[in-house]
């Protein structure tokens, strides 16, 4: 069979915001063009990001013909609509018609818009409309994270809770939202979600089980940085964080804990690997103030560039992913494991499911410093631990792995889902 056409789209460019769900979906258009895939990569970008152009929507990222940037900065994140339809529409229906792709494979509507999916449909009414679910956005209007305003996990999204925790919106204005993304993503044909946990979120949201498929995230293959020495006691006791400093990581929480074990006399190093961009200044300092608390045992390098991470990673015996949120499949762990590195992270949702407790990693309760304290203290100070759990990390798909099940995908037999549909 011939190798599809596949269009990908995501909510921004790894080069200018190196989230997980942008990096992944790079990788993949990558690998599909690598195994004969025509395949062109179109990230949106805001005002964040790039200045509008006159003239297009579109710009360029360096010579690369196979990557392009679509200027959407006029989106309604509440509703997930775009709002600048009458200059958006032409420019992407006639790249769509241009580049006439066989798949459509959609990452996000964050800055896109949902109503891209109709015009996809009505533009491509043979192509495959593929949708990877990354995070909760289409069910949670605070950001996609299912914490409320508050602070606190929340199991499912009810109108009167979610007009509760935003306070500027009323229940009727969170049904409408609810419909209107259900029936945009009615179109959709199938559903990738990188966990079981995402996928039966969005199952009890609404969406139909049997158009959801688990695909598991995957890296391309490397060669695993080497481990370091144990110290003289035999002890593993260097942490490191990597990802992007929100309030959702769970940073401030980690730090906390190192604090705690500092004060009680640890030997210890943390290293903590991220930027803060995009986010209120008050945060970089609060987490600064924090560091300075463990008395230099914490460090904030901040942002790295990807090809950075093994030797990065080279330096640690764990990497701990302190999340307040429930995650999908934290591109981190993969990254870790990927290592040989056991993971320390909060033992809920898409991580829980990731690290198996006392298997390749261990859990530590949300939110709680002095739980996770306990368990780094665990970690360094229980003989043999850390050599049982690196020796059952985990093998982590590759990119081969991953071209394959999205192949699949996209062959499946079922017609395009129609307008009537």
């Amino acid at each position: 069979m011939t190798a599809p056409r596949v269009l990908t789209i995501a909510h921004n460019h790894p080069d200018l915001h190196p989230g997980g769900a942008e990096i992944l979906a790079r990788d993949l258009a990558d690998a599909l063009r690598g195994a004969g895939s025509p395949s062109l990569f179109l990230a949106c970008v805001n005002r964040a990001h790039r200045e509008p152009r006159p003239g297009t929507a579109f710009q360029a990222l360096g010579p690369s013909p196979d990557e392009m940037l679509l200027w959407a900065g006029r989106f309604d994140l509440f509703h997930q609509s775009q709002l600048d339809l009458d200059g958006l529409v032409p420019d992407l229906a006639e790249l769509m018609t241009g580049f006439a792709p066989d798949v459509v494979h959609v990452h996000h509507t964050l800055l896109l818009g949902a109503e891209m999916l109709f015009l996809v449909r009505r533009t491509l009414p043979r192509a495959r409309i593929v949708f990877t679910l990354h995070d909760y956005l289409p069910i949670c209007p605070n950001d996609g994270q299912m914490v409320t305003t508050a602070g606190a996990l929340c199991e499912a999204a009810r109108p009167d809770a979610c007009a509760a925790c935003l306070k500027d919106r009323t229940a009727e204005e969170v049904v409408r939202r609810e419909r209107h993304l259900k029936t945009l993503l009615g179109l959709v044909d199938v559903f990738v979600a990188p966990s079981r946990f995402l996928r039966d979120r969005f199952v009890a949201w609404g969406l139909p089980a049997d158009r959801i498929v688990v695909i598991p995230n995957a890296r391309p293959a490397a060669d695993p940085a080497p481990h370091r020495p144990a110290a003289a006691d035999g002890r593993r006791n260097a942490f490191a964080f990597f990802g992007n400093l929100t309030p959702y990581k769970g940073a401030d929480v980690l730090l906390d804990a190192a604090a705690r074990l500092a004060a009680d006399g640890h030997d210890f190093t943390l290293e903590v690997h991220g930027g803060a961009a995009f986010q209120d200044p008050a945060l970089a300092d609060a987490l600064a103030a924090k560091a300075a608390a463990t008395g230099g045992r914490a460090t904030l390098h901040g942002a790295y560039r990807t090809d950075a991470h093994p030797a990065l990673v080279a330096r640690a015996d764990w990497v701990v992913v302190p999340s307040v949120w429930w995650e999908n499949a934290p591109l981190v762990i993969q990254e870790a494991f990927r290592h040989r590195r056991p993971v320390i992270c909060s033992g809920i949702g898409g991580m829980a499911e990731a690290v198996r407790d006392g298997v390749d990693g261990l859990h530590a309760r949300p939110g709680d410093a002095a739980d996770l304290a306990r368990v780094l203290r665990r970690a360094m100070e229980t003989p043999g631990l850390w050599d049982r759990l690196a020796a059952a990390v985990p093998t982590v798909p590759d990119m081969a792995d991953a071209v394959a099940a999205h192949r699949a995908v996209y062959r499946m037999d079922a017609p395009a889902r129609s307008l009537a549909g």
